[in-house]
């Protein structure tokens, strides 16, 4: 395992707000992965992971000229019409390939997928040719290697296939089964602990009061963790007591690569949080210019970072999706990434003011992009609504229906 160094996150003197690509940029330069490499992990068990080492074809795919259809071998090119050529006997099909040499002026029946028989390097497609008294007639014109797929033209042998850092998917493992590869080494799974702290905050199934809450907080992060392929460690709620966030901050740092904390990060009276960090480890509060959001919290705990998100659900999610996603990416052994946006026309009217960057709940319908009625980071509802964000940067702008705007679906983001 690799350490992060206990200052990495220290913002230099003199700044207070932090723009939003400027706090990613830091972010990125501060990080490396912390996870040790798992050696020869096998095809059934890398759905998900990241691959540690690069990896070189053994063999070439595919691994010898075969045809792209059902019809008849010959070697090309055509040019002379009407042809007659002798069929020789026998066919050359996927799983029994023609052994023989193919005379000088003959062609052979071959099927899709076969390997193409020595003495020919031209398919002519079924439906474009017919046979009477065992020879072949054509009537139009062939280029040599029509219809044939040639040894090696999508691989080859010791072509790099697959990058270190590329997190693996279906499509990769397809590639990797291709050419014969039986494992690969992969990154360790980053364990990510989950912490909700507030004494007005109870777990679902709990007695409430008017006064007190559900933490949506925790399920939500959790779920997150989970579908971008972390292991979770479920690190609990716990109320604003100094004792019991020191004692849940020592569980994570034990168990844990990163600790995702929500609530309790800004510089009140009650934010434990802050103040446990502050105490027992390496704490910059960075204040970025964005909304929702602002106060982040970012530390080392015993040698664990510790990313502390706001309390407010929307705010939370809005933090954990833009600087968490692509951290722990770059923590788990992955390559950084900056989320694909398109720009998609505005169907809501906007005056926004200079100053911070703002993301706005979003879905695209028949081609617009239309956003959640309330910005109020406390609207769960908007969050199950979204199906992205609208990311607006700090300069003033009038947005009216019409106006290209940045749209980031949460697919971006690994979901």
């Amino acid at each position: 395992m690799s350490m992060l160094r206990n200052d990495c996150f220290a913002l230099p003197p003199g700044v207070n707000w932090t723009p939003v690509e400027e706090a990613l940029e830091r972010l990125r330069s501060r990080l490396h992965p912390v996870v040790d490499v798992q050696r020869s992990v096998p095809l059934a068990e890398i759905n998900g992971r990241i691959l540690a080492s690069d990896v070189y074809a053994p063999r070439a795919h595919p691994p010898s000229d075969n045809s792209a259809v059902d019809g008849y071998a010959f070697a090309g090119p055509l040019t002379e019409v009407p042809s007659i050529l002798p069929l020789v006997e026998g066919r050359s099909a996927a799983g029994e390939p023609y052994k023989e040499r193919v005379p000088e002026g003959h062609a052979i029946r071959i099927l899709t997928g076969a390997v193409i028989p020595d003495g020919t390097d031209t398919v002519v497609l079924e439906e474009d040719s017919e046979i009477t008294d065992g020879r072949l007639h054509l009537n139009g014109t062939l280029k040599a290697g029509a219809n044939a797929r040639r040894a090696g033209e999508d691989i080859k042998v010791q072509d790099k296939i697959l990058t270190a850092g590329t997190r693996l998917n279906p499509t990769h493992i397809s590639v990797l089964a291709s050419v014969g590869v039986e494992s690969v080494d992969v990154y360790n799974r980053l364990r990510v602990g989950v912490l909700s702290t507030g004494d007005e905050v109870k777990p679902v199934g709990a007695a409430v009061t008017d006064w007190q809450i559900y933490d949506a907080n925790r399920p939500m992060l959790s779920a997150l963790i989970t579908q971008l392929g972390y292991e979770l460690v479920d690190l609990g709620h716990v109320l604003d007591r100094p004792e019991e966030v020191k004692a849940a901050l020592v569980r994570g740092a034990e168990e844990c690569d990163l600790v995702l904390t929500s609530g309790g990060v800004s510089a009140g009276d009650e934010d434990r949080v802050s103040e446990a960090l502050k105490e027992h480890g390496e704490i910059s509060n960075w204040r970025i210019a964005i909304k929702p959001g602002r106060p982040l919290a970012l530390a080392m705990y015993q040698g664990t970072p510790v990313v502390g998100l706001p309390g407010n659900p929307v705010a939370a999610w809005v933090c954990a999706l833009r600087f968490g996603a692509p951290a722990m990416a770059l923590l788990a052994g992955a390559e950084w990434f900056e989320p694909q946006g398109y720009l998609v026309p505005a169907n809501f009217s906007k005056n926004k003011k200079r100053g911070r960057s703002e993301m706005l709940r979003a879905r695209i319908r028949e081609g617009q992009v239309e956003v959640f009625g309330s910005e109020g980071s406390g609207r769960v509802t908007g969050l199950a609504w979204s199906e992205g964000l609208v990311e607006l940067d700090e300069a003033a702008m009038q947005i009216e229906p019409g106006t290209p705007v940045r749209f980031i679906p949460y697919g971006s983001f690994g979901l």
